[in-house]
């Protein structure tokens, strides 16, 4: 087993065309795969998306087993990764859908997660268009030493949503995102991927948008709240090399998880 494992981010601007949305992701797949990673995080919504939303969303989303994960498939496939990317998935509510953070290798899903906490903040309703997520257990997936937990951006501003993944395991928390500018959202973005780190002393590795809509600044934490590469505002890839025995180093010097008094529960 390799002491270190390349995770990328990839950022960049999905629109209302899933064919070139899959054609952009294949492109940065391939730019990720030669700077050596083997798990690549892309954004929310990757598969389609409008601004504002619209009734297109049903119309255009898919299954867990619909063609957008399959061709992921296909491209994890040919170069041999892991990809995480956002998909809009068919909702049991005909009205809606379901916001959706797939995690694919050449043999096809691995793991999904359904975005629990919808974005109904900041003047922003994505709950009039998105189902939210029943609580179930942690979405986590193993690659080389290391165990990724599943979680979609507003889930960053709830602290819990870190203690459920780290309790089940999670050594790297990935965050598909469309972190929406604004005043201070940069801030924000920032701070909260550092503490989420920080606090339950993991990895974390999250890839937003590009602006104007997003903020960009895609990015990969360690477990001492250290960047390790960042993307700015392009359509770009980041790669850091994770150390997968810093886990355990970091917990024996700060054994803040060991000594909590409280533990989570979903309601």
């Amino acid at each position: 087993m390799s002491d270190t494992l390349a995770v990328g981010v990839a950022q960049f601007a999905p629109t209302a065309d899933t064919v070139a949305n899959l054609d952009s992701i294949a492109q940065l797949t391939a730019t990720a795969a030669s700077r050596g990673a083997e798990v690549i995080v892309f954004p929310e919504y990757s598969s389609y998306f409008v601004d504002p939303f619209d009734d297109s969303l049903a119309e255009f989303a898919q299954n867990l087993d619909g063609p957008f994960v399959e061709a992921l498939t296909r491209i994890a496939g040919e170069h041999g990764v892991v990809i995480v990317a956002g998909l809009l998935e068919r909702a049991t509510d005909e009205q809606r859908v379901r916001n959706t953070a797939v995690a694919v290798d050449a043999t096809g899903l691995i793991a999904h997660y359904r975005k629990l906490h919808l974005y109904d903040a900041f003047g922003q309703r994505e709950s009039d268009w998105v189902q939210p997520g029943d609580p179930t257990e942690p979405q986590i997936f193993p690659v080389g030493g290391l165990r990724f937990g599943l979680m979609t951006c507003y889930d960053l501003r709830f602290p819990e949503v870190g203690r459920l993944l780290v309790d089940a395991g999670a050594d790297v928390f990935v965050v598909p995102a469309e972190w929406v500018r604004g005043p201070l959202k940069e801030h924000h973005w920032r701070t909260l991927l550092h503490a989420r780190a920080i606090e339950n002393t993991v990895f974390v590795a999250a890839a937003d948008h590009p602006p104007p809509l997003g903020v960009g600044n895609s990015l990969i934490v360690d477990a001492q709240g250290v960047e390790l590469a960042a993307v700015g505002t392009s359509t770009d890839v980041a790669v850091a090399h994770l150390d997968v025995g810093a886990i355990e180093r970091v917990r024996r010097v700060n054994p803040s998880l060991a000594l909590r008094r409280f533990r989570v529960e979903p309601r």
